[in-house]
Parts: C-alpha cells; sequence; structure tokens
C-alpha cells in the first residue's frame, strides 16, 4: 500500500537553499530538511536548529570517568588494602593521574558514540525517502528539500506551491510503501 512520505524539490544554489531554509521555517513548516553533498554553513540556523546537548553529555561522562578513577584509587589504596610502602601515604594524587586521564577519555569517547546514535535516533533502517531518485541525488550534486507529510501545515498543493516559489525545481510528491 502506497503512503504519501511529502514533497520533495531540488535546489542547484546553496545560497538559494539557506534562503528557502529560512522562509519555510519562517512559513510555520517544522517537519522538514535539507539533503546536501556537503556541509553548508549557516544552514542548521537558517533552519532553526538548536544546538545539540552532545558536548554536555560527553562532558559528564569525562567527570564522571575522572571522579570514578580517583575514588577506586583511593579506596583501594588508602581503605581497601592499605600498605605502608617506604612511608609514602595511602593515597597520592599525582601517580593517580595517568588512570584518571584515561578513564576520562573512555567514559567521554564511549558516551559521545552512545549519545550520537541516541540523539540521532540510529540505528536507523528505513527511511521514507531512501528509494525518491531525488534523494538520491544528494550523494552526487543537487540539494533536496523534503517536506514532511505528517507536518501540521501540510497540505500538498499548498507546500508545492511555497517550495515552487522558493526556486525548487522539479517539484513533487514522494510516496513509499508501507510495510
Amino acid at each position: 500500500m502506497k503512503k504519501t512520505a511529502g514533497i520533495s524539490g531540488i535546489y542547484q544554489d546553496p545560497d538559494l537553499v539557506l534562503k528557502a531554509a529560512a522562509e519555510i521555517r519562517r512559513a510555520g513548516y517544522q517537519q522538514f530538511d535539507f539533503h546536501t553533498p556537503y556541509p553548508l554553513h549557516g544552514l542548521d540556523h537558517a533552519m532553526g536548529i538548536k544546538r545539540t546537548v552532545l558536548p554536555w553529555i560527553s562532558l559528564v561522562a569525562g567527570v564522571v570517568g575522572a571522579a570514578a578513577a580517583l575514588h577506586l584509587q583511593w579506596w583501594t589504596g588508602a581503605v581497601d588494602y592499605p600498605l605502608i610502602i617506604g612511608g609514602k601515604p595511602f593515597f597520592a594524587f599525582e601517580p593517580s593521574i595517568p588512570i584518571a586521564f584515561e578513564l576520562t577519555v573512555l567514559f567521554s569517547a564511549i558516551a559521545t558514540v552512545v549519545g550520537m546514535f541516541a540523539l540521532n535516533g540510529l540505528p536507523k533502517w528505513f527511511s521514507k525517502w531512501q528509494n525518491d531518485p531525488h534523494f538520491l541525488r544528494t550523494a552526487d550534486d543537487a540539494f533536496v528539500v523534503t517536506v514532511d507529510a505528517g507536518d501540521p501545515l501540510f497540505h500538498a498543493e499548498k507546500t508545492r506551491g511555497l517550495l515552487e516559489s522558493l526556486g525548487a525545481e522539479h517539484v513533487r510528491t514522494v510516496e513509499y510503501d508501507e510495510e
């Protein structure tokens, strides 16, 4: 059974993409995206996409890693198995730095990768746009805009008219097989 994914159109000019993104957002659309063959500086801002929380996830994980390493070394040397060796203290911060650094990096790296996958909704095995010829051109030479049919403002003719008025070429309705 065929189901409507939304409307897609092609842009050739990156400057036109940025203007179109701002206008589509100003029109009130929320579920739209631009697929580009290379990153466009300023596209996130034009689309109204907020900054990601991923750096904060990495920071918190790094602090937890450092704290866990220092706590484990303190607890092992000063509480669980204290040994007096050559008059040295049960716990010293200086020799603990390499292990604390390594666990900071390890926790931060793992949290960053897991957080990135979670925030992006990955793994995603199916996209309703994946078989669209317009979408496939983004790997080569085209900038493609897609407006999702699930958007509250989506109306096939009005959305098509908006994209055409913003300079999109080959604007068409995209359908996919729902299984």
